[in-house]
C-alpha cells in the first residue's frame, strides 16, 4: 500500500531534522553575558533567549551621559550577532525610564566657544550628532525585536530611543515629552523621523514637537504610540516577558526576517517591499525551520530551533 504523502514528509523530517540531545541541552543554557559589562546599562538574561537591557543610572533618572552613547551602541551591536539572544526587553531602573540628555555632561553641544571658528565648530558638532544618531539606529539595525517598557518620565532622547523600538508598553504613571524645542534645538536623534510613521498623524506629532507639552499614556495609546498600558512596572515587565518568550520560541530565521522586512517595507512602496520579500524568501524558504515548523504542527508538538 502506497505510503501517504504526509507519512513520507514526517519520516523525511524526522530523519533529517532530529536534534542532537546535547545540542538541545546546550542551547537551553544561559549565556555568560561576559560581553555585556557596562556602567550605564545592566544586561541580564531572565529566561532562555531573552535579554533585558536596563538603563542603569537611577540616581540621575537614567539621564544619558557621554559614556551612555558609546555603551548603548556597543551593547546593541553585540546583541545583533549574539545567538543566545532572540528578543530584547528595554527598561529603566529606578523611578523613571529616562530624563533624556544629561545636559551637564554635554555642555559643548549647547555652549559655543567664541574662540573657535564657527565653520570648524559646525563640522565638529555635525560629527558628534551623527555619532549620537548611530546609538538609536543600533536598535533598528539589530534584527532582534526590542520591546520598550516605559514607566515614569520618558523625556527628550527617551522618545528617540523608544521610537526606534519594535513595541512600546507603558505604565499608567508614565509620561512623555519631546523636550528639545525648550532647549532651543530641534529633536535630532530620530523622533521627527520615526514617530510620524509610527502614529500616522503628522498633525499630532507636530503639535507635540512644537509645543514640548507632556502627553500621558491614554493619549499615547489613542494615537498608537504605545500598544498597551499596565497598572505598574512589575505587571508590565511580567507581560513583556511573556510576549518575549513567545517570540523567542519561534524560528529566529522567521522572526528576524520579519523585522528586517517590516523596516524595509516601511520606507518603500508596497510593490518595492513585495519585490524585496521575493528575494528574501528565495533563500529563507529553504531554511530547516520551515520543515521543523510543519512537522511540529502535524504532530502537535512544540518545535525547537537552532541558534542563529
Amino acid at each position: 500500500m502506497m505510503m501517504s504523502l504526509r507519512s513520507v514528509f514526517v519520516r523525511f523530517c524526522k530523519k533529517n531534522l532530529t536534534l542532537n540531545p546535547s545540542f538541545t541541552s546546550m542551547s537551553r543554557k544561559m549565556s555568560s553575558l561576559g560581553n555585556y559589562k557596562f556602567n550605564t546599562l545592566a544586561v541580564s538574561q531572565p529566561t532562555n533567549f531573552v535579554y533585558q537591557v536596563e538603563l542603569n543610572r537611577p540616581e540621575k533618572r537614567n539621564a544619558m551621559n557621554r559614556l551612555f552613547w558609546k555603551e548603548f551602541t556597543e551593547c546593541f551591536d553585540t546583541i545583533a550577532h549574539d545567538p543566545d539572544c532572540r528578543v530584547v526587553i528595554l527598561s529603566g531602573a529606578g523611578k523613571a525610564f529616562t530624563a533624556g540628555l544629561d545636559i551637564m555632561d554635554h555642555s559643548e553641544l549647547l555652549i559655543r566657544d567664541e574662540d573657535v571658528d564657527i565653520g570648524r565648530a559646525a563640522f565638529q558638532i555635525k560629527k558628534t550628532v551623527a555619532e549620537l544618531q548611530k546609538t538609536f539606529l543600533s536598535i533598528e539595525n539589530c534584527p532582534k525585536p526590542v520591546i520598550a517598557t516605559i514607566h515614569g518620565a520618558c523625556v527628550g532622547g527617551g522618545i528617540d530611543m523608544i521610537s526606534a523600538c519594535d513595541m512600546r508598553y507603558c505604565t499608567s504613571d508614565a509620561w512623555f515629552q519631546i523636550k528639545e524645542i525648550d532647549l532651543g534645538i530641534a529633536a535630532d536623534l530620530g523622533t521627527l523621523q520615526w514617530m510620524p510613521k509610527i502614529v500616522g498623524s503628522h498633525s499630532w506629532v507636530r503639535e507635540l514637537a512644537l509645543t514640548a507639552r507632556k502627553f500621558l499614556p491614554d493619549e499615547a495609546k489613542e494615537f498608537g504610540f504605545v500598544s498597551r498600558i499596565f497598572g505598574d512596572r512589575e505587571e508590565m515587565i511580567k507581560e513583556a516577558m511573556t510576549v518575549a518568550e513567545t517570540i523567542a520560541s519561534k524560528s529566529p530565521v522567521a522572526v528576524q526576517g520579519t523585522k528586517i522586512n517590516l523596516n524595509n517595507s516601511r520606507d518603500k512602496s508596497v510593490k518595492e517591499g513585495l519585490d524585496s520579500m521575493v528575494l528574501w524568501n528565495t533563500s529563507m524558504l529553504q531554511s530547516e525551520d520551515v520543515m521543523k515548523s510543519a512537522m511540529a504542527a502535524m504532530q502537535k508538538e512544540t518545535p525547537v530551533f537552532s541558534k542563529l
